[in-house]
């Protein structure tokens, strides 16, 4: 694998989905390997932090970023961010490395689970946080009766039943305001900042 240079210019989360849709829509070479110049680094030391090797890191970002190739078509921006999708790529890879080495060698010659650092990368801090904040935002923007219900549902963790119970509405009102208020995120979360 030939070195890449860290210093390559951001990519933004509109321009990493252009990339993704050129690669699947054309195969774009280009695009492919703004994406590899961009994320090889990122990812190289995010599977360090993991405690892999110099080889097995490269090795996982080959199997990366060639599964982001294979599968760009299959990307779906509703359901996250480029950025998000290839790190979940590159850490499924990295626990199957580790499985499959388990077997061969047994869990003796692998390096405790404590010695691994689980935290994401500083850029992925960043990009959590942005991400965050617009959800926030988003969430403010909601009518009450909606908000009040994925706060119980999704950061309370209650199911739909027990909030339907304490709000003393039915199950199907619920629901249905689940439903809505996912729309109307979906939709605020699609404006441009």
């Amino acid at each position: 694998m030939r070195p890449v240079d860290a210093s390559v210019e951001p990519i933004d989360g509109a321009e990493n989905a252009r990339l993704v849709a050129a690669i699947a829509r054309a195969g774009d070479r280009q695009a492919f390997a703004r994406l590899f110049a961009f994320y090889a680094p990122r990812l190289r030391t995010y599977l360090a932090r993991q405690g892999f090797g110099a080889s097995d890191c490269d090795d996982l970002i080959q199997d990366t970023m060639l599964a982001v190739w294979r599968k760009a078509g299959r990307f779906d921006p509703e359901i996250g961010a480029v950025s998000t999708w290839i790190f979940t790529i590159c850490r499924n890879l990295g626990i199957d490395r580790r499985r499959r080495l388990a077997r061969r060698l047994g869990d003796a010659d692998l390096p405790p689970e404590s010695d691994v650092d689980p935290g994401p990368s500083a850029e992925g801090e960043i990009i959590s946080r942005e991400e965050e904040t617009r959800v926030r935002r988003a969430f403010d923007r909601l009518p009450a009766e909606q908000a009040e219900v994925i706060a119980l549902s999704f950061f309370s963790q209650s199911p739909q039943t027990e909030i339907a119970k304490s709000l003393g509405i039915p199950l199907g009102t619920v629901k249905s305001r689940v439903r809505l208020a996912m729309n109307r995120l979906r939709q605020l979360l699609d404006e441009p900042s």
